[in-house]
Order: C-alpha cells, then sequence, then structure tokens
C-alpha cells in the first residue's frame, strides 16, 4: 500500500469512473485498475462494486476511503509544512470560491495575485458553500472565499470586506420609480431565489424576514445561476436580489432595473477561510491582505 494507491482510490470514488480517473491522475486506465485491484487484493475485500461500466464504492469501500483521505490529507500537510519552511509564498495553492462571488471577483484578484504572489499561482474550485467547506476541512483544498458565516472553531477566518445588495425589477414594476428601496418595501411573495445550498438564497429569505417557503408564489421556481434569475426577473416572474460586484459589470438592458436597498440584512461579508491547523497560514494572510485591497471601495458602497 503507498500514497499513490490511496490517491487512485480516491480519485475513483471522487468520479464514479475508472477512465476519468485515470485522466485525472495523468495514468492509462489499465495501470490504475491493475494498482486498485491490488490492493484490493492485499486488503481482502473490494473497495469498489462494479456493475457494467458504472463504479460504486462498497460498504467496507467507504471506511477505506475515509481512512483513505485522512491519509493523504496529512501526507500533503506534512509535504507543505516542508515547504512553507522553505518558501510560504512559493507553491499553488487550491482555493475553493462559491459561484455568487466568483465570476465578479476574480476578474480583481487574479491579476494583482499574479503580480504580488508569482510564486503561488491560485488553482481555483468553484462549488456551493457546504461543498468547498467539506474539502477544506479534508485539506483537499487550502482555504475558502465564502460570504456566510462559518462553524466556529475549526476554521480561521479573516473578513474582506461586507458587499451591498441591489434589487432587481421588471421595468414598470412599481418599486422601479424609487431611488432606493427599503427592504421592508419588498414583498417576499414576488421574490425569485437560487436554489437550496446557495447561501445567496438563505440571505435574500433574511432580507425579507425569512418567510415560510410555503407562502411564497415562487417557492417552486429555483435557479442554479444568477443569470437565470435575471432572465426570469426580466419576463416579469417576480424580483431577485443580486451581490454587489455583480453590478460592476452590469449590462444595461431596458427590461430591468436596477436599485440600491436600505434596511437590515442589505449586505453580506466575505470572508476567507482556512483550517486553524494549516501550513500556509503565512500566505494565507498575505493572500487575505491582497484581496482587501483589490476591490475598489467604490463598488461595496451604496450611494
Amino acid at each position: 500500500m503507498n500514497l499513490r494507491d490511496l490517491r487512485y482510490v480516491l480519485a475513483v470514488a471522487d468520479l464514479s469512473h475508472f477512465g476519468r480517473a485515470a485522466e485525472a491522475c495523468h495514468v492509462s486506465q489499465p495501470t490504475l485498475s491493475g494498482q486498485i485491484l491490488k490492493l484490493e487484493e492485499e486488503l481482502g475485500v473490494s473497495i469498489f462494486e462494479r456493475v457494467g461500466r458504472s463504479v460504486r464504492v462498497s460498504r467496507v469501500g467507504e471506511e477505506i476511503v475515509a481512512h483513505a483521505r485522512r491519509a493523504v490529507a496529512a501526507a500533503d500537510s506534512i509535504l507543505s509544512t516542508a515547504q512553507a519552511g522553505r518558501d510560504p509564498l512559493e507553491g499553488s495553492l487550491r482555493l475553493g470560491i462559491i459561484p455568487t462571488l466568483g465570476p465578479y471577483l476574480m476578474p480583481f484578484i487574479l491579476p494583482e495575485a499574479a503580480r504580488r504572489l508569482p510564486l503561488m499561482p491560485l488553482m481555483l474550485v468553484e462549488d456551493q458553500t457546504e461543498r468547498i467547506l467539506e474539502p477544506l476541512r479534508e485539506g483537499r483544498l487550502d482555504a475558502a472565499l465564502i460570504a456566510s458565516d462559518p462553524a466556529a472553531g475549526q476554521l480561521v477566518e479573516e473578513t474582506l470586506f461586507d458587499e451591498p445588495f441591489w434589487l432587481v425589477l421588471p421595468a414598470g414594476h412599481p418599486l422601479a420609480a424609487r431611488t432606493t428601496i427599503a427592504s421592508s418595501d419588498l414583498d417576499p411573495k414576488s421574490l425569485l431565489l437560487l436554489s437550496d445550498g446557495h447561501c445567496l438564497r438563505d440571505q435574500a429569505l433574511d432580507l425579507c424576514g425569512h418567510p415560510e417557503l410555503g407562502g411564497l408564489v415562487n417557492a417552486d421556481m429555483r435557479a442554479s445561476s444568477l443569470e437565470t434569475l435575471l432572465h426570469l426577473t426580466a419576463a416579469g416572474y417576480g424580483v431577485t436580489v443580486v451581490p454587489g460586484l455583480a453590478v460592476h459589470n452590469w449590462r444595461p438592458d431596458e427590461r430591468l432595473v436596477l436599485r440600491p436597498m436600505r434596511g437590515p440584512n442589505t449586505s453580506r461579508r466575505v470572508r476567507l477561510v482556512w483550517r486553524r491547523q494549516s501550513a500556509r497560514a503565512k500566505a494565507l494572510h498575505a493572500l487575505a491582505d491582497l484581496l482587501r485591497h483589490c476591490v475598489p471601495e467604490d463598488m461595496l458602497r451604496i450611494e
């Protein structure tokens, strides 16, 4: 048994496919399959159940995969510790980021990071909050950019900035005549939401006093992206909330009206979080400092 074989096991477990796992590990499929078969023979159990072309983790395999994750994460931490001892600002950094932040923050981060931290390229993974916090806790990511409060104790967090919310309405909506819109003026029944798992969904509900979803006309109409919400709003299905950085690249659309908001819960706090025991702490503090200063302040204010 060696770390290489454990990485093969994790690749198959994560991708549920030997061919894609082999490609991800940069080896041939026969090589990967052969090594996993040897490991299964050594252990005397089947880690995977193979049915035709499909593959799934066996019951005992689930425990083995969990141990493998911890072993690989520990080995990676040893390498990170040694590398940090040589130069904490050298070596790629695996950064998770949520979908309602990534497309709008990355244009500011990436050029500045390439200039100020040239030996520390950012390897980005975009997903919903819980789906990036889990690999972060397991050591598969070095840090994450989120816009909600992480669980206390296990993670270190640095506050970066507070991002205001804006309201998007269909042209001709009664509230469109106002220059700013109070959160108390918003009818929760007209609110269009992202699908479950997006923190912006919960924040939009908080803005409206978090009504019961059963009372919302659009409760069953959920989108996976801000772009879809904007199309639904333009079609007159309701109104929606967008984060301030998304407004920077706002494309004028005669079907839509954009208005700043005021009142409670009309902003969200963006944070950089990482494991308390991370060997890359110095690099992550440097990244947090870069992130705080690369976003223009006027984009985070409601005039």
